[in-house]
């Protein structure tokens, strides 16, 4: 099997008003490389479980049920969910980032640095003081988000056909 590289594939953008329902098929497909050396495998489907706020786990938080795609190739990486195709290269630089739209409406433009420190994925928006943070505890990702930290049960790799969303995140 031919091998792709990540250099070869266009980047993968969120289309209007969002991907709608139904996941788009991998931007990363017959990538086979790997993430680069001190890059947690995030490669998979995710679903949040858990959330925690403040210390305390919420039931029913809205981000429970919510799912994720994740494709890494090198240092490429393409988190696609709620929505949106959010496709970066971890060098630390802008024009490599996320360049891309919000998912709170699908239009409002965000630039946002995208680098691997310790282990961990970290993303920073240009031009707002938070970090967004993705890290595994054993075979949990566990994602710190603005507001809650959300612990997710991988479901399988990332070439499979994502499950629906629950009702609150289409």
């Amino acid at each position: 099997m031919l091998e792709v590289c990540a250099d070869a594939i266009p980047v993968a953008h969120t289309p209007p008003g969002g991907y709608g329902d139904r996941f788009p098929h991998p931007v990363l497909r017959g990538c086979r490389h790997g993430p680069v050396a001190g890059a947690p495998d995030l490669r998979g489907v995710w679903r949040v479980d858990e959330v925690e706020v403040g210390g305390n786990i919420v039931r029913g938080h809205r981000a429970v049920g919510h799912v994720q795609r994740i494709e890494q190739c090198g240092d490429r990486i393409v988190i696609t969910g709620g929505g949106v195709v959010h496709d970066m290269r971890c060098d630390g630089t802008e024009a490599n980032g996320v360049n891309d739209v919000a998912e709170v409406d699908y239009a409002t433009k965000i630039t946002v640095v995208a680098t691997y420190e310790h282990g961990v994925h970290v993303l920073r928006p240009v031009g707002v003081p938070i970090e967004v943070t993705r890290r595994l505890d054993r075979d949990v990702l566990v994602w710190g988000y603005v507001g809650f930290t959300a612990r997710m049960q991988r479901l399988g790799p990332p070439e499979m056909t994502p499950p629906p969303a629950p009702a609150r995140h289409r």
